[in-house]
Formats: structure tokens, C-alpha cells, sequence
């Protein structure tokens, strides 16, 4: 098995400038494939660098068609800002590509051949984007920065809250902890650098801003974001079918909650999660 995933691994890493990279230019000239370790291959979509707003419909779309190609080998397909890695089995991979040549050009060549495939009608219209509503406490006891974060961009709290609840967001990606959303649409007004010095643990359920953009700490972590408030959903639990409440192309409100909502909920929450 050992000697197995070896020589997978030095069939993958052996070739780059070969017929695959040659037929991708041809057929397919805006996606580029680049080995990310033995066992994932990052796809880049588009010439130039896109922005992450413009690049997300492709990415869900390729993504998509990854997904119900199931190809062999194919452990898992996920998004980032602007690319999409396709996670694999090198052995598995390997002996699938056996006779063929490398079997990184095999994997390659699957992934355009996916990729140009003419979409079965259940998936030519837009890709729907499901609508969440996720309630926020942005009381003083939860909003360990609104204050400061208020000062910065020369608003009272009332309307730095105001701001952030009225906008639309989606999710650009997930990753950094398990079901952490990085969403874009967040007003210019509210833009703020991530604190200069990380706190050791950011609650579960922090709502926070880093740079131009808003989030919720799924797990209590580390973070240096700037924390405004805290909802009192679960956004990632392993014992669930899905466990990350939210996935890339969301769309996302958040909702003014009081305190006594907050607690509220929290506990109906928990007690039906140990039900």
C-alpha cells in the first residue's frame, strides 16, 4: 500500500507541461489545474486575477458539475475566493489512470472533460442561492468592539448596528475554523482593519468584522476580528447530516435580537439539540 501511494504520488508530481496542459489551453482556455501537495489539485478560474463577487458563480458552477461527475477517486470538491480544489486518492487515482500516462494529466483531463460537459437541464438555469436569516445580539455583553469599531468609523453604536442589519450578504467561502462564512456586502462605512493584538478565544457565535468584511465565529477560537455581536445558532456541529449551516453562495441578513431574545433562543436551541 505504502509502495502504492509512493509511486501515485511520484506520477502525480513527475509531469506539468504535458498534453493535458495542453489540451486545457486549447479547449478550455480559462482554467488552470496546479498540484496542491499528492493528494488535491487547485483550479484557477480565469486569466487575470478575478474579484471574488465575479468569480463565485463559475466556481459554484464547476463545483456543481465535480460533484455529480463523481469522479473516480474524488474524495471531495470545496471553494475558495476565487478557486476550487478538488481533494483526491492518489492511489485510487493512480490505478485509474494506469496504461493512460501520468495520472496527474488523467485527472487533469477528467476535470476539463467535466467541466466543458453541457449542463443537464435541471442545472442550466442560475444556481439558486438559499436565504438565511441568522438573529444577533449586538448588546455591550456581546459586542466586545462595537464601541471602539463605532468610534473608528465616526458612527454611534445605534447606527453601526443599524448598518450592518440592513445590508444583504453572501457567502464567499467557508474554511479558517469549520463553517466559518466569509461574507461579502458589507457597507465601506464599517470597514476596519483585524485588531492588532488576536484575543485567545473569540466566543462561539461572535459576529465580528475583519477588513471589508463581516463573519460569525462558528467554535470558540482565536481571532483578531472585530467582535459586534453574537447570535445564538449553531453554525457548525459534527453530529449533523450538514454540519456547517452555511455553504459558499448564501445569502445572508442578520436580525437585531435583544438580550433576553438572545438567552431565550439559546436555550431552546440547546434544549432541542439534547433532545
Amino acid at each position: 500500500m505504502f509502495a502504492s501511494a509512493i509511486t501515485a504520488g511520484k506520477a502525480f508530481c513527475a509531469t506539468r507541461d504535458t498534453a493535458a496542459d495542453r489540451m486545457i489551453a486549447g479547449v478550455e482556455s480559462l482554467l488552470k489545474m496546479e498540484p496542491l501537495g499528492d493528494s488535491a489539485i487547485i483550479v484557477r478560474v480565469g486569466d487575470a486575477r478575478p474579484s471574488a463577487a465575479d468569480a463565485l458563480p463559475q466556481l459554484l458552477r464547476v463545483r456543481r458539475q465535480l460533484e455529480r461527475a463523481a469522479i473516480p477517486g474524488v474524495r471531495e470538491v470545496t471553494t475558495a475566493y476565487t478557486t476550487v480544489a478538488v481533494f483526491y486518492d492518489p492511489v485510487a487515482v493512480y490505478e485509474h489512470a494506469a496504461g493512460t500516462g501520468s495520472a496527474f494529466d488523467w485527472l487533469k483531463e477528467q476535470i476539463v472533460a467535466v467541466v466543458n460537459r453541457p449542463l443537464p437541464s435541471d442545472t442550466k438555469a442560475k444556481l439558486p442561492a438559499r436565504a438565511v436569516e441568522i438573529p444577533v445580539c449586538y448588546h455591550a455583553e456581546f459586542a466586545l468592539d462595537l464601541a471602539e469599531l463605532a468610534e473608528h468609523a465616526q458612527l454611534s453604536a445605534d447606527e453601526v448596528v443599524c448598518l450592518h442589519s440592513s445590508a444583504g450578504y453572501q457567502v464567499q467561502c467557508v474554511g479558517f475554523t469549520p463553517g466559518f462564512p466569509y461574507l461579502a456586502g458589507l457597507p465601506p462605512a464599517l470597514a476596519k482593519p483585524r485588531r492588532t493584538v488576536p484575543r485567545t478565544q473569540v466566543p462561539a457565535g461572535s459576529v465580528a468584522i475583519g477588513g471589508s468584511q463581516t463573519g460569525v465565529y462558528p467554535l470558540s477560537s482565536p481571532g483578531g476580528w472585530n467582535v459586534i455581536g453574537r447570535t445564538p445558532l449553531e453554525l457548525f456541529s459534527a453530529t449533523r447530516e450538514q454540519p456547517a449551516l452555511l455553504k459558499a453562495g448564501d445569502r445572508v441578513r442578520f436580525r437585531p435580537i435583544s438580550t433576553e431574545g438572545f438567552h431565550l433562543l439559546h436555550s431552546f436551541l440547546q434544549s432541542a439539540a439534547n433532545k
